[in-house]
């Protein structure tokens, strides 16, 4: 067999055969595909009627009939049943055309065509199919050939590009869509013609012809083949998925927004820092949402200014000027070779217009669209930079209980999508919880500020100054966060040239154990100027301790009715006082007075950890001092302990932040300080540090109070002492004493000054004292006389009467000493003046009211 014609034909789908009836109304020839549509072959079925062959017996009157009439030169068409050999006696249907025809020697003949009916009707079948799901579809259906060039295209493929479904036969993939787009489905049609490998959801984007619109389909792709088996192109078929694009931008717009809040929540206002809060924002912007940021802030929040509420807002800052005055506090970019922010401007920049720099002081002019944003508290759009690479700026204020704090540029530049309404949702909300974590930073650093000007107010004012002492001290801060707490330590000149030297720990952080600190301290120096013995400094401090946060000022018993009756309190005062009782504040505390003619340091101790003394020569040892209980428990006693300090000794108090921690025990603590004392002996100053930076102090957990002194003691030479009788002669002796002193002192400007209080105050001794009378002067910074005698009545300051002819010594005292006063001792009193040492400018005279004041 061989044909001309590609395999595929119409022919080979309809079943066309053939066959011959001769002048006798017989079959004279037979095809090959009758034999094959009647299942007879041409032995069979030559030489019979075919009417009789291949028609029911009903219907072969007619058959007859209609030869007949062929025979005698007519032609006919029509169906014509029959009887299908080897089917079981089946009937068939069978189209057939019949052509009148004439032999060789003119005898009139006939040439019949057959068709099956039934590949007719399958035929039919399919093409209405293919026309209906061609046709009809919804989606755009467009048949490629094998030159890539479109055979046939559906209607909906001609809505979308245009014009008839007809008329876009013979067009090419350049005529629909860009040329790098066109490019990538060519070679995809020539890859899928060649491979016959179908390709699904190939995504293409373009405008339609004739529009500007940008769009995107989806498109799938598969070979076609003849009936043979022969490619004949590629059929498409291609969706406009342009919204479900749009859907999924903005579907996972909003999951982007939904993360960076997520992360600005978890990112912005971890720090109390106020740019470092501005610093975290644009970690979170760049480049997640934009590709430049900065943030702005008022240069008056920054500078702690003060400010009524709702003040930072523009409209109360502005001036025809311009804005305010703001600080560049952070800026961020994504891109390598832009500048460090978008120009903030209402039009294109000039030449001048460079953006601030990072920590400058500047001002935004005042029609400028970032004072707008200031001004109005709403979002501005700032116009692109036509010459540069910015395309959009989002210029928003950053509110925060209704106040404006400062301002934040987010912007975007050429190539990046330019913001949308989403976009300045989104740019507000970051903006607001910048805004409010910046808000609260400002309030909180406020308030420390408050808090540390407070509690610094209530510690030593640099190296504090003792006689017969080198003292160093060191504080330290727990951490940032807590960085105001309870600890104090502080250096109490007492009379005689003694030394009270404290440190304390109230228990607790934060402004109310700064301010119950201060109480403690305050009331520390009241009692030691008393010249009370440390055990009752001690007692009465336990009494304010237990006062403290009190209302109430401490009271404990219930007060008595007008009547005298008992009255009951009432629920308001007993839940006042059960508030009272929740806020006593507990503290520990040791309190030490040194005597340096002595050298002898007497200890005591409320529910603190031991000082430690180093002695030349001798490792560091904890002196036992009883522990006692913490101030504000109350109810036991405080113990003494007297202890004699050798020369160069060097003498530790602390708080427990030094010593113990979480991952260390007091114990251990305690014997890493003693291992760090004991060692060679180093200036004071640095064993401060030495110590500091040797233990383990960065734990943060609580604050450390460190105070140090080395005994120096008073020389032999500048302590004078003597016993005096009680006898009138001794005020004469006194003041020889005392004058042959300060000449071997070289202090003769001191000489009749000090004649003439040491003859009152040893007069007063013998006139009003008892038992014998101790004359000592100490000479240090300055100059102290004391007597001491063993009585218990202690001197008063009163004015005499015009009559009198005494009662004036005290008056003299007070008008020529520095200072004076008398304290209680273990076997008496002793009463004291001080004076200045010369410094070799003449000595101020009394003036005459002075003088008359004694009168």
């Amino acid at each position: 067999m061989w044909q001309s014609s590609p395999p595929g034909s119409i022919y080979d789908y309809i079943r066309v055969a053939s066959f011959s009836i001769g002048p006798d109304g017989l079959i004279e020839q037979w095809s090959s595909r009758a034999a094959g549509l009647f299942g007879m072959s041409s032995t069979e079925a030559v030489g019979r009627d075919p009417v009789e062959a291949f028609m029911p017996a009903e219907l072969r009157s007619d058959g007859h009939r209609r030869v007949g009439e062929i025979l005698d030169g007519k032609e006919w068409t029509g169906l014509v049943p029959f009887r299908m050999p080897g089917e079981g006696g089946a009937h068939g249907l069978a189209e057939v055309y019949v052509m009148p025809s004439l032999t060789g020697r003119g005898e009139r003949a006939a040439l019949c065509i057959v068709v099956d009916v039934r590949a007719l009707r399958r035929i039919e079948t399919d093409l209405a199919a293919s026309q209906a799901i061609f046709g009809q579809s919804p989606f755009g259906f467009v048949l490629f050939g094998t030159d890539f060039a479109v055979v046939r295209a559906n209607q909906r493929f001609a809505t979308v590009f245009g014009g008839a479904a007809d008329d876009h036969r013979g067009r090419t993939v350049e005529d629909y869509l860009p040329r790098a787009e066109a490019d990538r489905l060519s070679a995809t049609l020539k890859r899928v013609l060649e491979t016959g490998e179908s390709v699904t959801d190939l995504q293409l984007v373009g405008p339609a012809p004739g529009g500007t619109q940008r769009r995107h389909w989806s498109m799938n792709l598969y070979r076609v083949h003849s009936g043979a088996g022969r490619p004949v192109g590629v059929a498409g078929l291609a969706t406009d998925v342009t919204r479900r694009h749009i859907a999924a931008r903005e579907a996972a717009s909003a999951r982007r927004n939904l993360a960076l809040l997520n992360e600005a929540s978890a990112r912005i206002g971890n720090s109390l820092d106020l740019e470092t809060t501005a610093r975290e924002l644009l970690d979170v912007a760049v480049p997640g949402f934009c590709d430049l940021a900065a943030v702005d802030l008022y240069q008056g929040l920054l500078t702690g200014e003060e400010a009524a509420p709702g003040s930072w807002a523009p409209a109360h800052r502005e001036s025809a000027g311009g804005s305010a005055e703001l600080r560049r506090v952070a800026h961020a970019s994504a891109v390598a070779d832009a500048l460090p922010t978008a120009v903030a401007g209402s039009g294109p920049p000039g030449p001048d217009d460079l953006p601030p720099a990072l920590g400058s002081v500047h001002r935004f002019p005042f029609g400028s669209a970032c004072a707008m944003a200031l001004r109005s508290g709403r979002v501005e759009d700032v116009p692109g930079d036509e010459m540069g690479f910015v395309q959009s700026t989002l210029a928003v204020p950053m509110v925060a209980h209704d106040t404006v704090v400062g301002l934040v540029q987010f912007s975007r530049t050429k190539g990046s999508e330019p913001f949308g309404e989403r976009d300045r949702g989104l740019a507000t909300e970051l903006a607001a919880r910048a805004a409010v974590c910046i808000d609260n930073a400002r309030l909180y650093r406020r308030e420390h500020e408050r808090a540390l000007i407070l509690q610094r107010s209530l510690l030593p004012p640099g190296d504090p100054e003792a006689a017969g002492l080198d003292i160093a001290c060191r504080y330290l801060p727990g951490n940032t966060a807590t960085e105001v707490g309870g600890d104090w330590f502080d250096v109490i000149e007492l009379p005689g040239h003694r030394t009270a030297r404290v440190v304390g720990d109230v228990m607790g952080r934060g402004l109310r154990a700064a301010v119950a600190m201060g109480e403690l301290r305050t009331a520390v120096r009241t009692l030691a100027l008393l010249d009370l013995e440390p055990a009752e400094v001690l007692s009465a401090l336990d009494e304010v301790a237990r006062g403290l946060g009190s209302p109430s000022g401490g009271e404990r018993s219930e007060g008595l009715g007008g009547s005298g009756g008992a009255q009951w309190p009432s629920r308001a005062a007993q839940k006042s006082r059960e508030a009272d009782l929740s806020e006593v504040y507990l503290a520990t505390c040791v309190y030490a007075v040194y005597d340096p003619v002595t050298r002898r340091c007497t200890f005591a101790n409320a529910g603190h950890l031991p000082p430690a003394v180093v002695e030349p020569g001798r490792p560091a040892r904890l002196i036992e001092v009883p522990p006692g209980m913490p101030l504000g428990v109350g109810g036991e006693p405080f113990e003494e302990v007297e202890v004699e300090l050798s020369e160069n000794a060097l003498l530790t108090l602390y708080t427990d932040g030094l010593v113990e921690s979480r991952d260390q025990p007091l114990d251990e603590g305690l014997a890493a300080l003693r291992a760090v004392l004991t060692g060679p002996q180093m200036e004071l100053e640095d064993a401060c540090d030495h110590v500091l930076s040797t233990l383990d102090t960065q734990h943060g957990e609580d604050d450390i109070a460190l105070l140090m002194a080395r005994i120096q003691g008073l020389p032999a030479e500048a302590v004078g002492d003597w016993t005096l009788p009680r006898e009138p002669r001794s005020v004469g002796r006194a003041r020889e004493l005392a004058r042959g002193q300060l000449l071997a002192w070289d202090l003769d400007d001191l000489v009749d000054t000090t004649e003439l209080l040491v003859s009152e105050l040893v007069t007063n001794a013998l006139r009003y004292g008892e038992g014998e009378i101790r004359l000592r002067l100490l000479r240090d910074r300055t100059l102290v006389c004391e007597v001491w005698d063993a009585g218990l009545v202690q001197p008063r300051r009163r004015r005499a009467r015009d009559t009198d002819e005494g009662g004036r010594g005290l008056q003299l005292v007070g008008l020529l000493s520095a200072a004076w006063g008398s304290r209680r001792t273990p076997r008496g009193k002793t009463v004291w003046f001080e004076l200045a040492l010369p410094d070799g400018a003449p000595a101020a005279e009394l003036s005459v009211e002075q003088l008359l004041s004694m009168y």
